[in-house]
């Protein structure tokens, strides 16, 4: 069993929380941009969650989980002390990282969780990071101090203007290289809609961008296929292959018509009228 060490909200709506979690294994190898998969009890869906950061010395793995589908609202209703049934990974390749230059890291919502720890491991590799965090609105903004602390420079933008600069990111990013700014590599994460406007945005001016991807995924080592994308015209396994591919690579449309493939599926989990425990079944 794996015990919950350490559980906390990161954002004003409580949308978001970051587990710490004792996994000795996961924690002793993970690099930046790793993957765990989790799950709850025996039974249980699996879930792969980004690991934000590790330390080996105390053995645990930090994630943040957004309270989505059923089994991430049930994982956001434990306390530290609870135990999670499994742990696997580290799982997919470590984003690579460049030695010096300069690096636009562009996170959006809950994929900020991935955006603060690659923009740490750039920036400790001696690169200058400018890190953009673009929220819809200020009650669900998470990791500001995180991600403000281990960045070169940092944005923040609200769709709707309640905090930081009224803008997207993609249009923060476009401003910036029209000041000047000259980049050597651009890396995004975020929705998937998010992600293909801001490869849009980088693709005129030649810079090479990188995409982290979370399609359906549910063994993590390639075999059910279920988080396929089509790269350069070619299906890659995010599991595996990935998690980051070629922004300008990625064919979009189709890896966004693959995410909402369950919407429906998942709107029912949520609001299952259980008969056996009564009422409405909540994660």
């Amino acid at each position: 069993m794996f015990p919950i060490l350490s559980k906390r909200a990161l954002n004003e709506a409580a949308t978001v929380y970051e587990f710490r979690i004792r996994a000795p294994l996961a924690a002793a190898h993970c690099r930046a941009g790793q993957f765990v998969i989790i799950q709850l009890d025996e039974q249980g869906e699996r879930i792969p969650l980004t690991v934000a950061a590790c330390d080996a010395a105390e053995g645990s793995v930090t994630v943040m989980v957004q309270a989505a589908g059923f089994t991430t609202r049930l994982l956001c209703g434990m306390e530290a002390g609870d135990e999670l049934f499994a742990v696997a990974g580290p799982l997919g390749r470590a984003t690579e990282l460049k030695n010096g230059g300069n690096i636009a890291v562009v996170g959006g919502g809950v994929g900020c969780a991935i955006a603060w720890p690659v923009a740490r491991a750039f920036r400790d590799a001696g690169c200058h990071v400018d890190l953009i965090a673009g929220f819809r609105s200020r009650d669900i903004v998470m990791l500001e101090e995180e991600m403000r602390r281990d960045s070169s420079e940092f944005f923040l933008c609200t769709d709707d203007g309640s905090y930081g600069e009224k803008c997207f990111g993609n249009a923060k990013l476009e401003a910036l290289i029209r000041e000047g700014r000259r980049y050597d590599e651009v890396f995004i994460v975020g929705p998937p809609i998010m992600m293909k406007f801001t490869s849009l945005t980088t693709r005129p001016y030649g810079i090479y961008t990188v995409a982290s991807l979370c399609p359906v995924m549910i063994d993590g080592s390639g075999m059910c296929g279920g988080c396929r994308v089509t790269v350069g015209g070619e299906t890659r396994f995010a599991c595996v292959d990935g998690p980051d591919f070629d922004a300008h690579q990625v064919d979009w449309d189709e890896l966004i018509a693959r995410c909402g493939f369950y919407a429906d599926e998942e709107a029912e989990a949520r609001e299952h009228n259980c008969r056996m425990t009564g009422g409405v079944r909540h994660g």
